[in-house]
């Protein structure tokens, strides 16, 4: 443990950090997997409405620099296309 105050404060800070962005994370990979779930069982109505919110939470992601920017287009891009597949 450090001994310089600040240093705890940081330390504290970061394993609060830690888990927000364990928690975001968590939450995209589930929201992604809504998307790839309902194109598997051929539901275009749930589908779409996954995608639009796992779309929401890669913008999100990439805003709070969470994930890169390129990561986010490149799934954005996937799960577009597994819906367009629906038809």
């Amino acid at each position: 443990m450090a001994n310089i105050k600040s240093q705890k404060k940081r330390a504290l800070t970061n394993a609060k950090a830690n888990l927000k962005n364990n928690a975001e994370k968590s939450q995209l990979k589930t929201a992604m997997k809504k998307v790839k779930a309902a194109v598997a069982a051929n539901d275009k109505e749930t589908a779409v409405k996954a995608f639009n919110e796992a779309n929401s939470l890669l913008d999100k992601a990439a805003t709070s620099h969470l994930k890169h920017k390129n990561y986010v287009a490149r799934q954005k891009a996937r799960l577009a296309k597994e819906v367009a597949t629906l038809g």
